[in-house]
């Protein structure tokens, strides 16, 4: 069956920026499949995720809790996925909305205090879950964002790392806004080196995942570490009604 018109458009944009992610991965000295795409579809009609998906791309974030839940129910046996959508949640998560986010998403990046995660703990334990948690960490320090200081999660560490039914897979962060990437590098280096710093501790998990670098930025991160990348605006370029950038 022949593309749309949308689809066509969705299908070159995901090729641009699979090429552009192997691309700084070979001059960085990593491998692609170490890097993975998380398709942020907030601001995406259904139907543009549903060609998303078909295009291979099985992890899908949302930034709000109820769209979650609205677009899971919505994509729930989506027949194009040769393997099951694999849900994250990148935005805010109050604790009053854990216990209907876990059983959807499996994968939480805005984990942002230790009451937060230790509320997660305890539903999951209730639930029989075992979630992957990203640390949010505001390196920037800009009062506009959410998330740990650095000071606060080495304050906290050992008693997240004392949380015995969630996964801590690593640590996330959002680069101050700019037109240059490159203003977003010192933001990316600083988060790999508190993961390393933290992860060097005794009792430590491993750390492995670094959620940082979204559409205008990624290359960025790339080099400076990043195992998963957050993609919208880019992803949906050139489609009509294109609303928030991501």
């Amino acid at each position: 069956m022949a593309m749309t018109t949308i689809e066509a458009r969705i299908a070159e944009n995901l090729a641009r920026i699979r090429e552009e992610i192997e691309a700084v991965c070979r001059r960085s000295g990593r491998s692609a499949d170490d890097v993975l795409l998380v398709g942020v579809t907030k601001s995406a009609k259904i139907e543009w995720i549903e060609s998303l998906v078909a295009l291979g791309v099985r992890d899908l974030g949302e930034s709000r809790p109820q769209q979650l839940l609205e677009r899971a129910s919505a994509l729930e046996g989506n027949r194009a996925a040769a393997e099951p959508i694999r849900w994250h949640l990148i935005g805010h998560l109050q604790r009053n909305k854990v216990r209907k986010v876990l059983p959807v998403a499996g994968c939480l990046h805005s984990i942002d205090s230790l009451p937060l995660a230790a509320r997660i703990d305890a539903m999951s334990a209730e639930l029989g879950l075992r979630p992957r948690l990203l640390l949010e960490v505001n390196v920037s320090g800009e009062g506009s964002k959410d998330g740990f200081s650095p000071d606060q999660v080495r304050t906290d560490w050992v008693e997240l790392c004392a949380l015995a039914q969630v996964e801590l897979a690593g640590l996330m962060t959002m680069a101050p806004l700019g037109d240059d990437a490159e203003t977003a590098r010192p933001t990316f280096r600083r988060l790999r080196m508190l993961r390393d710093e933290l992860a060097a501790r005794p009792g430590s998990p491993p750390l492995r995942d670094l959620s940082m670098g979204m559409s205008g930025d990624f290359p960025a991160a790339i080099e400076e570490g990043a195992t998963m990348i957050r993609i919208g605006t880019s992803l949906f370029d050139g489609l009509p009604e294109r609303a928030e950038s991501t």
